[in-house]
């Protein structure tokens, strides 16, 4: 039997998102207000890699803003890699908060296998 699953990342957590532009070496973000093509956004900035405009964390709502012009401004692998990572550093905070122990294990395809070890111990 076939399973379809949608997850709808929202990206809340100042301290996730500071460990994750750390990690993908990428400035830390700002707070502010930001230019984005025709609008402006409020949240924490994201610079990704040649990227016109910022990704705006809006964390009170979770959601993202930005403007990417259908990739011609900025490459979606980018923002992957940023959402990823977003969600690695949550789930070791996460764990941590519990007392649990998380391993890493980067895949060959690019993604992260995380194992959390209930308890502490590995």
């Amino acid at each position: 039997m076939s399973h379809i699953v949608q997850i709808q990342t929202e990206v809340r957590d100042p301290v996730a998102i500071s460990a994750a532009c750390e990690r993908l070496k990428l400035p830390q973000p700002m707070q502010g207000t930001f230019k984005l093509f025709s609008s402006e956004a409020t949240g924490l900035g994201i610079e990704l890699p040649r990227w016109r405009y910022p990704v705006v964390c809006d964390i009170t709502s979770g959601q993202l803003q930005y403007d990417n012009f259908e990739g011609r401004w900025g490459d979606r692998c980018h923002l992957n890699q940023f959402l990823q990572s977003y969600a690695v550093e949550k789930t070791r905070i996460e764990a941590r908060r519990r007392g649990h122990t998380v391993t890493e294990q980067a895949q060959v395809d690019g993604s992260i296998k995380l194992t959390v070890q209930v308890g502490g111990a590995v």
